[in-house]
This record gives C-alpha cells, sequence and structure tokens, in this order.
C-alpha cells in the first residue's frame, strides 16, 4: 500500500496582518517594549502546520508542553509564542511573549482577530451538531443554499468546499487556527454562506471558538464517544454550547430522538422544530412520499401551510429529516420557503460519498457502502435498505480502533439479527490489535444468533469478494465501515485505500460490470 499525506491546512491567499502589540491588548496582556513592529499573518498550535508570520500557541499536551517545541517554530519562522505561566518557565530564550492563564481558552478569540473573521463581511454560519446526521445535513444544506443562490463554503467529515474548490477533510470539526484559515480563504472567494459539521469534541475542545452562528441544528443523539463521555447526559451536555446566546442567533432542534425536547429546553437562543415521527408535536413535519434504491422523496410541512416537496439523493427515511433539518435551517436563515420550494422541487443535489452510497451498476445486486459507525446508524440504515432489498441482505462489518469499545458488541448483535449472512472484518485499526477488534464485533454477533452465519474474515479486501461470492441478482451488501474514507489508518501510517472502489472491483471480477 502507498502511504497517503494528510490533507493540507487551507489558508488565505493574501494575509490579514495585525501587530503582535494589538494581538496581546486583546487577551489582555502586556507585552515588552520594542515588538511593536512585530506583524503576525497567522496562527499555528503545531510546528507541523506552521508557516512564517504565526504567532505559536504552545500549550499544555497529553503528554508534553508544547512550549518545549516554541524554539523549533521561530526557526521555522514564528513571530511569536503564545503560553501560560507554566510554558513561560520552560523558555529559556527571549523572543515577542504572550502568557495567558489557559491559552486554549483564548485560542478561536486570537485566529478570528488575525485571520479578520469578526468584522461584517463574514458570510452567513450555519453550524449543525448531533451524533448520526451531521454530515448528510451539512451537505444537504449546502446544496440547498447552493441551489438558492448563495455562493457555498463547508466543512464536514467528508469535504471542505470553497465556493467550488473542494479538498478532502483532515478531521470532523477541525481545530481552531484551521477553521479560521479556511473561513478567511472562503471570504477571499465570495463566499456567502457556509454550513460547518461541529462534532462534541469540537466543543469540548473549543475548536469553533471565535464565530458565532447565524443558525445552528441538532440532529438526534444516541450510542457514541462513551471514550469521552460517562454517560447520556454528560454527552448530550457537551453539545449545548452551540445554542449558546454567545455562539448563535437561531436554532433547529430535531425530534426524531428522545433528546429533542431537553435540548430545545437548554438553548438559550429561539427555536423551531421539526421531526418524521407521526405523533410527535413539532413546529414542521417530514413525510416520506417515495422510497427506492438510489434516493428517497418527501413532503415538508409549516405551522401556517407551507409545503416543501423534494428528494435526496440517497436512500433512508432519517435522510429525509436530516433534510428537513437543512431546509429549515435556509429558513431560519431568511430564505422564503416558497423560493426554496421551487429550487428543489427536482431535488437536493446532493449526493454524498459513503452515505448510503450505492456502488452497483445497475444489474446484479445492490452494494452500498456506509460511514456508519454508531448501533442507531446501523439500525436505520439496515432498515432502509430492508425496503428495497428483493432478495438477501449480506452485511459486512467494520469499525474503528481506538474508539468507543462499548458500542461493538451492540454493533455485532445489531448486524447479526437483521441479515441473511454476516462478515466481519477490518477497518481502521490505528494502534489496536485489528483480531481483537473483531472479536468484539463476532462475539456479540454470535450470542445474539449462535447458529447464524457469520464469519471473521481479516483483510476487507478479502471480506467484500466473499460476500459478492455470495450474492445474486436482487440481492445486497451493505458495508459498514469505510464510508467515504480513502485511507486505511494502521499504526499510525495513512494507506491509500478506497472501499467504494474495491466494492466496485469486486463486483467486475465477478462478472457484474
Amino acid at each position: 500500500m502507498v502511504e497517503q499525506s494528510i490533507p493540507p491546512i487551507l489558508r488565505p491567499e493574501h494575509p490579514h496582518r495585525v501587530s503582535f502589540a494589538a494581538l496581546a491588548e486583546i487577551l489582555g496582556f502586556s507585552p515588552d517594549k520594542g515588538f511593536e513592529r512585530v506583524e503576525v499573518t497567522g496562527v499555528s498550535m503545531n510546528t507541523g502546520d506552521l508557516q512564517p508570520g504565526d504567532v505559536f500557541f504552545a500549550m499544555p499536551g497529553l503528554k508534553t508542553h508544547g512550549a518545549h517545541f516554541a524554539r523549533k517554530a521561530l526557526e521555522l519562522g514564528a513571530v511569536g509564542i503564545v503560553t501560560d505561566p507554566a510554558g513561560l518557565v520552560i523558555l529559556d530564550f527571549e523572543c515577542p511573549i504572550i502568557v495567558v492563564d489557559k491559552p486554549r481558552l483564548v485560542l478561536g478569540e486570537a485566529c478570528a482577530f488575525v485571520y479578520g473573521n469578526n468584522g461584517s463581511d463574514m458570510p452567513l454560519m450555519f453550524g449543525i451538531t448531533g451524533t448520526n446526521g451531521k454530515t448528510s445535513t451539512a451537505h444537504f444544506l449546502a446544496a440547498v443554499l447552493r441551489q438558492a443562490g448563495e455562493v457555498i463554503g463547508l466543512s464536514s467529515s467528508v469535504e471542505r468546499h470553497i465556493a467550488d474548490d473542494i479538498i478532502l477533510s483532515r478531521l470532523t470539526s477541525p481545530e481552531a487556527p484551521e477553521s479560521h484559515a479556511l473561513v478567511a480563504r472562503m471570504r477571499e472567494h465570495h463566499v456567502s454562506a457556509v454550513a460547518w459539521e461541529v462534532s462534541a469534541q469540537a466543543l469540548v475542545q473549543h475548536r469553533v471558538d471565535g464565530f458565532v452562528f447565524d443558525v445552528v441544528g441538532f440532529t438526534n443523539l444516541s450510542h457514541d464517544h462513551f471514550d469521552d463521555f460517562d454517560s447520556y447526559e454528560e454527552y448530550l451536555a457537551s453539545k449545548f454550547p452551540l445554542f449558546s446566546s454567545e455562539k448563535a442567533r437561531k436554532g433547529v432542534v430535531c425530534f426524531d430522538s428522545e433528546y429533542g425536547q431537553p435540548f430545545l429546553e437548554a438553548s438559550e437562543v429561539p427555536c423551531v422544530t421539526i421531526s418524521i415521527e407521526e405523533g410527535v408535536e413539532t413546529d414542521w413535519k417530514v413525510r416520506v412520499t417515495e422510497e427506492a434504491t438510489t434516493y428517497v422523496a418527501f413532503d415538508m410541512t409549516g405551522p401556517n401551510g407551507e409545503q416543501i416537496s423534494s428528494s435526496v439523493p440517497i436512500i433512508g427515511n432519517y435522510m429525509a429529516s436530516n433534510a428537513g433539518v437543512a431546509i429549515l435551517m435556509a429558513i431560519q436563515g431568511g430564505h422564503d420557503w416558497k423560493h426554496l420550494a421551487e429550487v428543489l422541487k427536482d431535488g437536493i443535489h446532493a449526493p454524498i460519498a459513503g452515505r448510503g452510497d450505492n456502488v452497483s451498476s445497475g444489474r446484479g445486486p445492490n452494494v452500498y457502502v456506509d460511514f456508519g459507525h454508531t448501533p442507531d446508524a446501523l439500525t436505520k440504515t439496515i432498515a432502509a435498505v430492508r425496503k428495497v432489498t428483493k432478495g438477501k441482505l449480506v452485511i459486512v462489518l467494520g469499525v474503528d480502533g481506538d474508539r468507543d469499545t462499548t458500542k461493538r458488541p451492540i454493533m455485532g448483535e445489531i448486524a447479526a439479527n437483521t441479515s441473511d449472512a454476516l462478515i466481519i472484518t477490518d477497518h481502521n485499526p490505528r494502534f489496536e490489535d485489528p483480531a481483537v477488534i473483531r472479536k468484539m464485533l463476532f462475539d456479540g454477533a454470535i450470542a445474539a444468533r449462535p447458529n447464524h452465519d457469520i464469519r471473521d474474515i481479516a483483510g476487507p479486501e478479502k471480506a467484500i469478494r466473499i460476500a459478492v461470492s455470495m450474492v445474486d441478482e436482487g440481492d445486497t451488501i451493505l458495508w459498514f465501515g469505510p464510508g467515504h474514507q480513502e485511507h486505511r489508518d494502521i499504526m499510525g501510517v495513512r494507506t491509500k485505500y478506497s472501499g467504494r472502489q474495491q466494492a466496485r472491483q469486486a463486483l467486475r471480477e465477478a462478472g457484474w460490470a
């Protein structure tokens, strides 16, 4: 396999310039004399991403303090350092320094100032959080806004969009320096509206500090990230800051999970509600009108008789719900519902790689590649695929290493109970033993259905080919794990790999060209 490089951080082509002294004043610190003429053009917290003209944030980390890398940062072209009192003790040389008690808490503010993301020329900012549906909702929202006439920016776990330019993402929610550099680049390209996927980690780690979102959305909450949070309550609370009056102006809350009501109650900004569930009272309702192997169509109805009919090129009624959240966020952002009804009547043009992605050729079995990595995501996607499958369903299941282990047996159980055959294989083991990961999935599966056809197959390339050998016309393979990703992460090395390409190749080899 070929090692794959991490996508670069996108910076503005014409950097905004601020004085080091002005930055110090913003952060409440009085620098030493003589640094008035020092100019700052960027912010970095990692020497690997640092560019000349940056101010380097030397912060405490899990293993060591960033101040130990300050000298290297200066050698690479940093013009100054921001650190805490502990970092100041480590620095044994003279340079422009700003000292604050907790650098992480002022990083977003500093980035907004340096990159100029605090003026009247900011695009409309839309932020989406939740366990599942963040990515699809962000992409649907970007498409809705584009079809409504906006110049679009997007930050999701799949891609970054700057008008017509698209690059792969590094993290679901990038760190504050990358986020603000990206938005500054968007402003240069006259982006008028930005859809931003916001994870719980991004909020806890202050990665979106310095931004005020015009509209924020909550999709749902389910089992995930219990390696970071001790309970559903703690996990839910981690998402509340996005709906604070400091972070947002308006909100949309989906009531498709039991956590919609508590989220609405915790919101500090005015919200409208939406749901696809019958018997749940909300301002807006979504109703699925058609489900096919490559799309789902739906209607949206508002409190005053508003009606919008559209579709998305991905299966599943939950995708219709995500699209409803996206459309409602656009309405909250000032777009007229009648105009949206007109421009969306032929569908929302937003295929999303690796989300219910049908990679089949049109004949033979349907093969879906999906990023599903939570019990709830598996349950919903399997139900959607069952609705459009005439024959048997073979599930291929792999999960990430170094992530929440508590959900693995549950995912194995769900896959066993809902499949006609189950193949457990590898995905991104990271620094874990892949055999250990597979065993946790297998144990959950075999405990649920001891006599079921459950196979433990190392290597996803082999697993998908065996799955293809098990199916025929009218059958379906649903491959959970790889989704949109173009790499596998093995012992810290990113190797080039595409599940979608592997699935297509396996189909060709079996004669389903």
